[in-house]
């Protein structure tokens, strides 16, 4: 029945017109090109043989679309000074891939560098020690021994010691033993998977850390010895307690080597920890399955620890993190989370605190904890908001042994700070220029960093104090590698309305937003606006490069990066003033920030787009049902859309009744919501409003989320296809909350562009 004619006609996919397939075809090679741009994840520098000259060595990591990972390579670099204070990096000819590779961590005196590869069954764990020419050791763990060393950020802990013979670290603990059952039934006794005539049960069901932590074992933690390739887990810690973050203690001659590390409770249920820094958690010290320090590579003695449990040493504080030792040893340095975990908020202002360490290494849980940066309830305009999102390098020591470099939030941008962990000072080191600083290493006294805006990607900086003898706080900064040109982009201050007698000052002031300059210029009219709302809520839009903006800049589109009030970086009391007032208060700042740039010529009212994902989905639903004229189209990842439906469905169940009740929404907090509850979260959710709702909308939804099942924005989608609304639905099978696999990542905004073209063009 076919013709030749009908071999001529292309196929096209189901739903998408000619005009709509040009559209993909054009955007998706320029989307390509952004996508293709690597990032610099982390850095180390290393001393050279040659006097003041170094070492570097990054570790960059791209997408590969076809096989739906990222490739990690390493890229290095030889450092050296000229007579002029100029800084020249001779870099590697290419970047060298790391195939296959989990996580990579350098010994301290950059002689060594553990290479572990984990297992995608139940292979056993590889770890590689890497010589300056060769592999020098290879070992192979059992599954019986441990499984997967934890890589993320969260749980991952890699230390060396001080002499390079042993190395702690954090993997999933041994697989527990299932019952066997045979045609007769029960079967006494083991037996191995081979055994024919018999099937493993599935043994009691054990709770997980929620969202991408599903399937993975209790992190534990483990020693291994590089000499004999012997690993054994640490004992003397409960069973309760999920740890992560390990480092060693300083060595003291005769006496036993400690590890400390950060521990987790079990509790009642373990609610998700991804995203959410507000889980209670403390600093513990205990005895390494090792010999006397100063140890002489014999084999690791079990025996040595048995006696001797692990001692809490923050007692008196809710959260403690990232913990880091003084140079010489007489101080431990740590991250406190306390004001999340107090108010429930996943993210709040952090603090920095310091414990005197015993020279005698003898543990005690009374340790004094001294305050070095307390919280920020309230800034005042142009000084330091107070710590937040400040994760802290491995070495992040100057070499007067009590300043620290870290990177921070300040307002709407990432910064470099400089921490006198004695005195308490604070100084920014990164230059006022509305782009956002994160350090990656240290070179001695200098600075490696990246800096980027929202429309240029990534530069490696090179920072020197201009002044050491003066003790200067100037800071000279090098471009050391930069790839485009920047676009214009602008920091806009925004008043807020609606201010009541009962608002503190810091709720009062006002919001920030970044507005981007779209590529392409009309000469006819303004460029069609885009409101890019964060989730979190208690997170923060900052001025640094993302290829999502990039792109949608160079296809036509200014930008509107909204911080609303309870964003992070301005200040305790804005960022509480959130909890209890989602939907409203929220609400309400978006729609001020969008009549701000109407106002400044800046923006058409009749050509306005929003997009958000997890509460920045909330926000985005929310709006188009009370503001339903304002908006031609929208995009939502994975959007809140209805907290009474969630809280019995999602990981963090206390999170809808903080943001639905505030602070004291902890105190509610159940497992069986009551009818009340279920009405006022009902009432707070973008789903009440959605009878008004006319706007086009776009869902974007991962099937594998477990913080916001994918069933709140069916629920919303659908009520809209009832209604008549135009609704296109993408679902991702295999992604979780953050849709961030290469492939998904890619289609996610690929359709976005498509679907404002089409409605804004």
């Amino acid at each position: 029945m076919g013709s030749s004619k009908d071999g001529s006609l292309k196929e096209m996919p189901l739903g998408v017109d000619a005009t709509t397939e040009e559209e993909y075809t054009s955007q998706s090679r320029l989307l390509q090109d952004f996508t293709s741009i690597s990032s610099i994840d982390k850095a180390w520098t290393f001393k050279s043989d040659i006097g003041i000259e170094s070492q570097a060595m990054f570790s960059i990591s791209q997408p590969n679309l076809l096989a739906n990972k990222r490739k990690k390579f390493i890229l290095s670099s030889h450092i050296s000074r000229e007579s002029n204070d100029s800084i020249n990096f001779q870099w590697s000819p290419f970047p060298v891939e790391m195939m296959g590779v989990s996580v990579f961590v350098p010994s301290p005196s950059s002689a060594k560098l553990l290479v572990v590869r984990n297992p995608e069954n139940e292979s056993p764990c590889q770890f590689e020690i890497w010589g300056r020419g060769q592999v020098e050791k290879e070992f192979h763990i059992p599954q019986s021994v441990h499984g997967s060393v934890y890589a993320d950020e969260w749980f991952q802990g890699i230390s060396w010691n001080a002499d390079e013979t042993l190395i702690a670290y954090v993997a999933e603990e041994p697989a527990p033993t299932k019952p066997t059952f045979t045609g007769q039934g029960y079967k006494n006794g083991s037996s191995t998977d081979k055994d024919f005539g018999n099937w493993k049960g599935q043994g009691d069901w054990k709770e997980e850390w929620g969202e991408t932590y599903a399937g993975k074992r209790q992190p534990a933690l483990f020693v291994i010895n590089i000499n004999s390739g012997e690993a054994q887990a640490v004992k003397g810690i409960e069973k309760s307690l999920s740890v992560g973050q390990v480092v060693w203690a300083p060595p003291v001659k005769g006496s036993h080597q400690s590890l400390v590390f950060v521990g987790w409770s079990d509790g009642i249920r373990k609610l998700g920890i991804k995203y959410c820094i507000n889980r209670p958690c403390a600093l513990y010290a205990v005895r390494a399955p090792n010999s006397e320090s100063e140890t002489d590579g014999s084999e690791l003695k079990a025996s040595s620890t048995e006696d001797f449990p692990a001692v809490k040493l923050t007692q008196s504080i809710s959260s403690a993190l990232y913990p880091r030792f003084s140079p010489d040893g007489k101080f431990l340095l740590f991250i406190s989370a306390r004001n999340s975990v107090d108010s429930g908020s996943h993210y709040a202002t952090d603090s920095l605190h310091r414990i005197d360490w015993p020279v005698d290494g003898v543990l005690s849980s009374s340790a004094k904890i001294v305050d070095v940066i307390p919280v920020v309830m309230c800034p005042e305009d142009g000084c330091f908001p107070g710590l937040y999102k400040s994760s802290i390098l491995s070495n992040p020591w100057l070499s007067d042994g009590c300043t620290m470099i870290i990177s921070s939030i300040w307002g709407s941008c990432e910064v470099i700070l400089s921490v006198n962990v004695l005195s308490g000072e604070v100084s920014c080191v990164s230059p006022a220029d509305s782009n956002s600083w994160n350090v990656l290493t240290l070179d001695g006294d200098n600075i490696i960093a990246v800096s980027s805006s929202p429309v240029d990607v990534p530069h490696i900086k090179y920072g020197y104090l201009v002044d050491k003898e003066s003790k200067s706080t100037a800071w000279s900064w090098l471009n050391v590698k930069s790839l485009l040109s920047s676009l214009q982009f602008s920091i806009l201050k925004v008043p807020v309305r609606h201010v009541s007698g009962g608002v503190t000052k810091g709720a009062a002031k006002p919001i920030e937003a970044i507005f981007v300059s779209s590529k392409t210029k009309r000469n006819d009219s303004l460029d069609p606006l885009i409101v890019i709302l964060h989730g979190g809520p208690h997170d923060v839009s900052v001025s640094s490069f993302s290829k999502s903006l990039a792109f949608l800049s160079s296809i036509g589109f200014n930008l509107l990066l909204v911080n609303y009030r309870g964003s992070l970086g301005f200040g305790e009391e804005a960022l509480q003033s959130l909890p209890g007032k989602v939907g409203s208060q929220d609400v309400d700042d978006v729609l001020v920030a969008i009549d701000h740039v109407i106002d400044m010529g800046l923006a058409s009212p009749s050509k306005i787009a929003v997009v958000g994902g997890s509460h920045g989905g909330f926000l985005t639903t929310h709006l188009i049902g009370q503001a339903p004229d304002k908006f031609a189209v929208a995009a939502a990842m994975n959007p809140v859309c209805n907290l009474a439906l969630m809280v019995s469905t999602t990981d963090i169940p206390d999170w809808c009744y903080v943001v639905a009740y505030g602070s004291e929404g902890k105190n509610y907090y159940t497992e069986a919501p009551s009818a009340e509850h279920l009405t006022l979260m009902h009432r707070k959710s973008p789903i009440s409003h959605v009878s008004k709702v006319k706007t086009p909308t776009l869902f974007l939804l991962g099937a594998q989320d477990l913080r916001v099942p994918v069933s709140t924005g069916f629920q919303y989608a659908r009520a809209l296809k009832e209604k008549g609304v135009p609704v296109k639905i993408i679902v991702f099978p295999c992604d979780v909350h953050a849709i961030k696999r290469p492939q998904s990542d890619f289609e996610s905004l690929l359709n976005i562009g498509v679907w404002f073209k089409k409605y804004l063009s």
